[in-house]
């Protein structure tokens, strides 16, 4: 279909040249010398774009632009002027142009104009699918090498990199060839870790895990400057590269790293681990009365303040901190409205817990379930509770008060859709991604069995008893009721196991731009 080009100003035929040039590019125009005119055309025909003269007889170019959007407010509009004056572009920005040219302007200018508006999707399409075709290839021999654990976090970078760009172009094909790529990632990925876990807890070669993060990355800023340290539960990669635009407008990335979380990828373990400073066998030893087992009742996340606490003191930092837990709407808005209270301390750590919330919601509720039906949906409304959240107040007020914000998480989740049958008796633990008893009968093919949970730095429930994991998008189901559990749970989100996802987790360090 021939693009349709409506061009108004006032001196129209000493741009002949340029109209034929268009014309020569196969798009059709319509010249008109004022406002008005431009206005009768808009209500007889549909034209793609707009060409508008600022200064010509009879109603401004501005007030044309007005007027015309009203009629038509997605019609993009390119203003063009003789005028440099910066009031003239700011209120024609505020009119909501696509461009905005300073006669004398050329064919090619008016060209690039026109295909940038226009084509830009189609170009921008062709173009990312183009490069992942080359990529893929390079991705596809790196999979194929011995990866140790800094070029896997390269690795996923990537993989996530390409996700989110085909995403914006939604262009099918290459997406499911990435997506077909991403999960043979994982399966290599999990092989990796199998392999090298226990050596990594045995001290040999680890890379930096979410236990040592207090110690090796934020203790070194402690009294340097006001710091706030944001744990959002269940962040992944690629949710905070989505996220990422909306903290820019107030903040400047000085790091962005991805650090290990540890087995099980679940908050009893991980989240304790970060904030103590321990791993959880060392934390049942040294605090018997406050680390509780897969067997007790109650909350397993309840000493994270005292955790914290133990671990400054044996860091050596005297210093003036907070911790705050959010859990609920209305606790989020207190920590917003006090903010001034605790400004002037010298760490604020803040738990926050909505997406940790929303992935549970998402299994429970079916409502939620087809909000958030695939990767891309739960990635946005990642970003839609955000923007709307009080964290984002929490947020601006941190960089109004000139704090350094660390964002950081304790583990992701995956999209599982694999059922993996285990059976245990009836003491073992809830979670669909790993198992702790004795007794456990499984495949062992399908999971990464840790028969010593010493080894692993992980308490023993009682004697014999081992942790089992699942690899890849898989969870485990019990084969009474199989089919109704299967149902129920595939395609959620879920954690404690093996994945890109679970155990590369983002730690971003950022500068207050004001």
């Amino acid at each position: 279909m021939q693009v349709k080009i409506l061009w108004a100003d006032d001196e129209i035929e000493l741009l002949k040249p340029h109209l034929l040039f268009l014309e020569g590019r196969g798009y059709h125009v319509d010249p008109v010398t004022n406002g008005l005119d431009a206005l009768d055309k808009l209500k007889e025909s549909t034209y793609d774009i707009v060409f508008l003269d600022e200064n010509m007889p009879g109603i401004s170019g501005l007030e044309t632009l007005t007027r015309l959007k009203e009629l038509h407010p997605l019609i993009p509009v390119v203003m063009i002027t003789k005028s440099e004056e910066e009031h003239i572009m700011e209120e024609a920005i505020g009119s909501k142009i696509a461009d905005y040219l300073i006669k004398p302007v050329n064919p090619n200018q008016i060209l690039l104009s026109v295909k940038r508006l226009l084509d830009q999707g189609k170009l921008v399409k062709e173009k990312t699918s183009s490069n992942y075709q080359q990529e893929f290839r390079q991705l596809g021999q790196t999979l194929n090498e011995r990866l140790d654990a800094e070029q896997w976090k390269d690795l996923y970078k990537k993989l996530v990199f390409w996700e989110l760009e085909l995403e914006k172009t939604k262009e099918t094909g290459m997406k499911e060839i990435l997506d077909m790529q991403k999960k043979e990632a994982n399966h290599v990925f999990a092989d990796f870790i199998e392999d090298n876990y226990l050596d990594w807890m045995a001290g040999n070669d680890s890379p930096i895990m979410i236990h040592q993060v207090i110690k090796e990355k934020i203790a070194r800023k402690i009294g340097k400057e006001k710091l706030t340290v944001l744990v959002i539960d269940n962040l992944r990669f690629d949710q905070w590269k989505v996220i990422e635009p909306l903290i820019s407008q107030y903040y400047t990335k000085n790091c962005e790293e991805i650090i290990y979380s540890i087995l099980p990828t679940a908050t009893h373990y991980a989240r304790n681990a970060f904030f103590s400073g321990l791993m959880p066998v060392e934390m049942e030893k040294r605090f018997p009365t406050l680390w509780k087992s897969e067997e007790e009742e109650g909350g397993k996340n309840l000493h994270e303040k005292e955790f914290l606490e133990s671990n400054l003191k044996r860091l050596g930092k005297n210093c003036k901190w907070t911790y705050n837990k959010i859990t609920n709407l209305e606790a989020g808005k207190k920590l917003a409205d006090n903010f001034h209270q605790i400004k002037d301390q010298d760490v604020n750590f803040i738990v926050y817990n909505f997406v940790d919330m929303l992935s549970h919601a998402r299994t429970e509720m079916e409502v939620i379930r087809e909000l958030a039906e695939n990767e891309a949906a739960y990635r946005s409304i990642t970003l839609s509770w955000l923007e709307h959240s009080p964290l984002f107040d929490i947020i601006q007020k941190a960089a109004e008060a000139k704090h350094e914000l660390i964002i950081t998480t304790d583990h992701g989740t995956i999209k599982v859709n694999n059922p993996v049958k285990i059976v245990g008796d009836r003491n073992l633990n809830s979670n669909l991604r790993y198992k702790t008893a004795r007794g456990l009968s499984y495949n062992e093919r399908e999971v990464f069995s840790i028969k010593q949970p010493k080894d692993a730095h992980l308490p023993t429930l009682r004697l014999s008893a081992e942790f089992v994991f699942c690899r890849e998008q898989d969870f485990f189901v019990y084969p009474n009721n199989f089919n109704h559990f299967v149902n129920f749970y595939n395609n959620t989100f879920q954690h404690g196991g093996i994945s890109l996802e679970e155990l590369l987790i983002p730690y971003v360090e950022l500068q207050p731009k004001l």
